[in-house]
Parts: C-alpha cells; structure tokens; sequence
C-alpha cells in the first residue's frame, strides 16, 4: 500500500522547522520527533521523485525507507542496493549541511551495492 504523499509546504516547513532546532534542541520532546519524522518522510519522498526506480533501497530508521535510483527492480528478500543512515545524517545530507564522503569515511552511512553512492544526488531540491 503506498503512502500518501507529504505536502509540500508542510514538509518544507518541517525541515525549517528541525533546521531551526538543531541547536539545543531535545530529540525527546514529541514536538521535535514530530517535525524530525515529517521532515525525513518529505525528504525521502523528494530523493524519490528526483531519482525515480526501484534498484535502491534508503532506510532512514525507524522513520522511513524508499525505494529510488533507476536499474533493476528489486522484489524479494534484501536488497542487493542499500543505503542505511540515521536521520540526523540524512537530514544533514539532504540540505547540504553534511558532505557524503565525509559521512560515508567517518560510519554514518552504511552504503551496499554497485548503485549505493548517492552523492549525486545530494543535497535535494526541495
């Protein structure tokens, strides 16, 4: 079943939002993760309308995973393309606070697969 899409101007306001509060803010505070989920979900819905296909799966747990990057479709068990990364680093990524390089060489971003540089890619317009 597909996810409804995030709107645009609640997902830009969202990563304003966490943007805004990454200095001091408490990733406990409800209001925080609200705006962090939102603005992951809005980011991953972006990286997947900019690189349409199946042939990467990007997980960002626990708040989402899409699939992207044009090649082969992948349909069972785990995929042979897999980018995994917590959200602060995605979001840093994202919006062109974060170099991939950098993230990738210091563990931040566990990257499988001949497709799973997504440098290109990054930071996304949104």
């Amino acid at each position: 079943m597909a996810r409804a899409r995030i709107d645009e101007t609640l997902g830009r306001a969202a990563v304003a939002a966490v943007l805004e509060a990454r200095r001091g803010s408490d990733p406990a505070d409800p209001a925080e993760r609200t705006a962090r989920a939102t603005a992951v979900r809005y980011l991953l819905q972006c990286l997947a309308d900019a690189a349409p296909g199946n042939s990467v799966e990007v997980r960002v747990p626990p708040f989402g995973a899409v699939q992207a990057v044009e090649g082969p479709r992948h349909t069972r068990g785990t995929p042979p393309n897999v980018v995994e990364l917590d959200a602060d680093t995605f979001l840093a990524l994202a919006t062109g606070a974060a170099d991939w390089a950098e993230r990738l060489a210091a563990g931040r971003i566990h990257a499988s697969g001949t497709r799973a540089d997504l440098s290109a890619l990054l930071p996304l317009p949104y």
